[in-house]
């Protein structure tokens, strides 16, 4: 965040009592605590964030396991589909031969996820299960091309391959690219003296993955996650947890072993939105159960897994013949324990714990919380989830227990959950809403009136989606940012909170808004990013009263647009002070710290756009940033003017 002067920034300070508005900060009385979980993340397999975004590989359909069997691929020549390979849920692969004159050719060309991103001076590992079924020696070529090139050549790097096993063999070698095209392919070719070669799994990855996995994510874009500083991290999602029916549900025990023989599942986001339709959008599981975990335990989160209740998407199965019948629930609910057992078991004792030591982490990933169901109402998933809940009860008291609310934020299906949630006895209840500014300027006071014993809230999904304006534009952030107040404010109620969708691929997307949006090599954060980032990184561990005329701060009629809330974090040692003015006007408040004495340094982190709706973009991923600044304020009073639609964030040493 870049640093600049008070006087720069068009800040005004003035002697406190000459403002009309005054905040008391009440700094000796420490209130609830705010867990560490308080903001997280949120990830689903939407707007192609998992096979094309987060997920490294760069090859579309590598298994030739999608319906359409090339999809994605251009063949040409004699090539043939074989479906006897080496891995039984992925058996399909592809063999090559002579094209039956020589200046003809045999071979295939992958277009990858919108194009190939290739970056100069970048390394790539291209990996492949090959042999040659008729014995003697398989030679091709293994090009980088640019199709769409003016100049004289596609391919702009080539590599000659060597095939001599008559037995299938992992093959594995580092090329590097001598220029960047963000669009490019992946080209096989066979040679004209080569005999027979059988292609399997053919995969290219960037060498640069985040920490250097093999199956390893997107740097840049996992980085973007690390830098949220996140509490908890919910995955796989979200709808595709529930599948479009039972049968494409996300089953994670498909997700995990070795990466060649995870079978394909549909995503059901390829067909969802006529208007924003992906027919090739399918999840290969690379990024499983295994990686999700990995992926938490590195950025610092806890990790919360979010597992089918036995209902497909209510939303387009309203009939009970499309769920799981309750006397058939056995198998889901050993989905639930066996995950549970796969996180936390002894590898000496437990099926699935080997399987994740196999897999390279042989200690517990220290699982604590499961979610069982994702937007799920009315009675039949009451009747759905209390047999999970019971035996994970039983088997695993310690584990945290995560219902819903339904999809709304309010009406007769969350008001018949609530008392319902409770009666189960979850201890988080998972609240989505998508909802307009005028929803997000009202809601400021919403978990004031919520009760502080029983089943606590999990915001598992929220943001705000302008009315005509869905997308990351600065004030929807803002209004995120006044509502989030709220939620900081009830700590004691709210446990967690997780923004939308976190990617959207700027040529793929099905939903907005998103917090990250990318393209092959770039990427940018959001608005919305920022908002989370601030909140994530300033939450404290106990909330500070802060009121006006001895009221919460939290945009009432008569608040002038103004939201706010404080926190103190007793690790470092300092109190926060957010404060949003959502209104068109600049507001003078005079802050009353009560407790405190004395001249002293204090940080000003402000948010602002001139322009509402403006946001930031792959050309220009910094116009909207977080401006940090050295002030100076003598206490227990001060003043400051804050600019018309600003949020602003105080940090004053105790």
């Amino acid at each position: 965040m870049r640093k600049l002067s008070a006087l720069v920034l068009g800040l005004s300070f003035f002697a406190s009592m000459d403002a009309q508005i005054q905040f008391d900060v009440n700094t000796n009385k420490i209130g609830a605590g705010i867990e560490s979980t308080m903001y997280g993340i949120f990830f689903e397999d939407i707007n192609y964030a998992a096979d094309g975004g987060l997920y490294g590989e760069l090859v579309k359909n590598r298994s030739f396991e999608f319906p359409d069997r090339y999809m994605g691929w251009n063949v040409f020549g004699n090539i043939q589909l074989k479906d006897d390979g080496p891995f039984d849920r992925c058996p399909h692969y592809v063999r090559l031969g002579y094209s039956g004159h020589s200046d003809k050719f045999t071979g295939l060309e992958n277009e990858g996820y919108f194009g190939i991103g290739y970056e100069k001076g970048a390394e790539y590992r291209f990996s492949f299960w090959a042999r040659v079924p008729e014995g003697g020696t398989g030679r091709f070529r293994v090009m980088f091309c640019d199709p769409k090139t003016m100049g004289e050549r596609q391919q702009f790097m080539e590599h000659e391959i060597i095939v001599i096993s008559k037995e299938w063999k992992k093959h594995t070698v580092v090329l590097k690219s001598p220029q960047t095209v963000d669009k490019g392919s992946l080209r096989i070719m066979l040679g004209g003296n080569s005999s027979v070669v059988d292609l399997e799994h053919i995969s290219l990855f960037p060498v640069d993955t985040w920490k250097g996995h093999e199956n390893g994510m997107r740097k840049d874009l996992a980085q973007a996650l690390a830098d949220l500083k996140p509490g908890v991290f919910r995955f796989p999602g979200g709808c595709i947890v529930e599948g479009t029916d039972l049968a494409t549900r996300y089953q994670w025990k498909n997700s995990v072993g070795p990466v060649e023989n995870r079978p394909l599942n549909e995503n059901r986001w390829h067909y969802t939105f006529d208007y924003r339709f992906f027919p090739d959008y399918f999840q290969s599981y690379g990024l499983g159960f295994y990686e999700y975990f990995l992926l938490s335990e590195e950025i610092g989160a806890e990790p919360l897994p979010v597992i089918s209740v036995g209902l497909s998407c209510q939303f387009q199965n309203r009939e009970e013949k499309f769920h799981q019948p309750l006397d058939e629930l056995q198998p889901y609910i050993d989905d639930v324990l066996d995950l549970i057992e796969f996180a936390n078991g002894d590898p000496k004792t437990s099926k699935w714990a080997k399987i994740r030591s196999e897999m390279g982490h042989h200690a517990p990933f220290n699982l604590k919380y499961v979610a069982i169901g994702n937007e799920q109402w009315g009675q039949t998933y009451i009747d759905h989830l209390k047999p999970f809940v019971d035996q994970v009860r039983k088997k695993y008291p310690h584990i945290q227990i995560i219902g819903t609310s339904g999809p709304n934020s309010e009406g007769k299906d969350f008001e018949f959950l609530w008392p319902e949630m409770r009666k189960i006895g979850a201890d988080l209840v998972d609240e989505h809403f998508y909802r307009p500014e005028s929803w997000f300027l009202s809601s400021g006071p919403r978990y004031d009136n919520y009760p502080r014993r029983g089943s606590k809230v999990f915001a598992g999904e929220y943001a705000c989606h302008g009315k005509g304006k869905k997308w990351n534009h600065f004030e929807a952030a803002l209004l995120e940012a006044a509502f989030m107040t709220g939620v900081e404010r009830n700590a004691d109620v709210v446990k967690m909170a997780t923004y939308a969708p976190l990617f959207a691929h700027i040529d793929g997307w099905q939903w907005r808004p998103d917090m990250i949006w990318f393209d092959n090599l770039r990427n940018f954060r959001s608005c919305s990013y920022y908002i989370q980032q601030l909140y994530s990184l300033t939450k404290g561990t106990n909330v500070v009263p802060l009121t006006w005329n001895g009221k919460p701060v939290e945009g009432l009629e008569d608040q002038q647009g103004l939201f706010a809330s404080a926190n103190f974090d007793k690790n470092a040692n300092c109190y926060y002070i957010k404060v949003v003015n959502t209104s068109d006007q600049p507001k003078d408040i005079s802050f009353n710290m009560k407790g405190m004495r004395g001249d002293r340094m204090a940080t000003l982190t402000t948010f602002h756009s001139d322009d509402m709706d403006a946001e930031n973009t792959l050309d220009k991923p910094t116009a909207i940033l977080p401006v940090e600044h050295n002030i100076e304020i003598s206490t227990p009073d001060f003043g400051i003017t804050i600019k018309p639609k600003t949020f602003a964030i105080f940090k004053i040493d105790k």
